[in-house]
């Protein structure tokens, strides 16, 4: 092992491609050990074959209730709540029916007073870097960067050249331009957008306001940098749902890591994306 060597793992989960870039280190089994982690948690929260979440699902779509055995799911649960609050339920993978929902944290039981179903789309990714990150700090690894489909981004210690991680967000629709520049070290970032390829993605689902429940159309970008991928997730999809006044509230709690960019204002400088070492 040498302070520079690196290894790469590249693969498919989440719905979108994975990432992991780790310096420092040229053992493959904290590679191994990242992406497991990652691949559980997709196994836990996935709705689109038979999981946990699916699950669930079934028992609160009739208003029931039902007892999560599986500890990823349950954990992400506790997690969401805690993050709907914070956010003051713009952050809702119910869309909207969050506040019906109640957790017995002792017995494990999830119970709603009306039919719901969760969606774990806008949240997954950063709670599945979250996991991918501690695997790694298990295993020694103090330098790494992972992606998920480049709008999820976990950053662990710092730059192999020393420092944070430099990392700018591009305009999603104008090639060479950029939204901002920030260095990250120990933290996640996220990326959601109204507008741009990945927006247009097929199967990707509209951008709802929990609220009333209308699709947020308006093109412009939310970005959020946090402690953990499952905050900075949570605050990029509020900030983009909020109302003005709710917008200006998260912002102001910290304006150098909360962003949201209309996309009739101009960008910051024409300059490309530099997301690496």
């Amino acid at each position: 092992m040498t302070d520079m060597a690196a290894s790469v793992a590249r693969f498919a989960a989440m719905g979108t491609r994975v990432e992991l870039h780790l310096f420092g280190c040229d053992d493959p089994a904290p590679l191994a050990a990242a992406k497991a982690a990652i691949l559980s948690v997709e196994d836990a929260l996935t709705i689109h074959r038979p999981s946990p979440a699916t699950a669930l699902n079934d028992a609160l779509s009739s208003g029931g209730s039902a007892v999560v055995d599986d500890p990823l799911l349950f954990a992400a649960l506790v997690q969401v709540d805690a993050l709907w609050r914070e956010t003051g339920g713009l952050f809702d993978p119910s869309l909207g029916d969050w506040s019906s929902l109640t957790m017995d944290r002792n017995g494990r039981r999830v119970s709603t007073s009306r039919p719901l179903a969760l969606d774990f789309g806008g949240f997954g990714k950063g709670y599945a870097l979250d996991h991918a990150v501690v695997a790694l700090r298990a295993m020694g690894v103090s330098s790494a960067l992972l992606s998920a489909g480049e709008s999820s981004i976990a950053v662990l210690g710092p730059h192999p050249l020393g420092g944070g991680w430099p990392l700018a967000v591009p305009h999603p629709e104008d090639e060479g331009a950029w939204l901002v520049e920030l260095e990250l070290q120990d933290a996640s970032l996220s990326i959601s957008s109204t507008t741009g390829a990945g927006a247009a993605k097929p199967g990707r689902a509209a951008m709802v306001r929990p609220a009333d429940g209308a699709i947020v159309a308006a093109p412009a970008t939310a970005v959020a940098a946090a402690a953990t991928g499952a905050e900075a997730e949570a605050l990029s999809t509020a900030l983009l749902v909020a109302n003005p006044a709710a917008r200006n509230r998260l912002r102001a709690a910290a304006p150098d890591s909360r962003f949201l960019f209309p996309h009739a204002a101009p960008v910051g400088a024409e300059r490309a994306l530099e997301p690496t070492a």
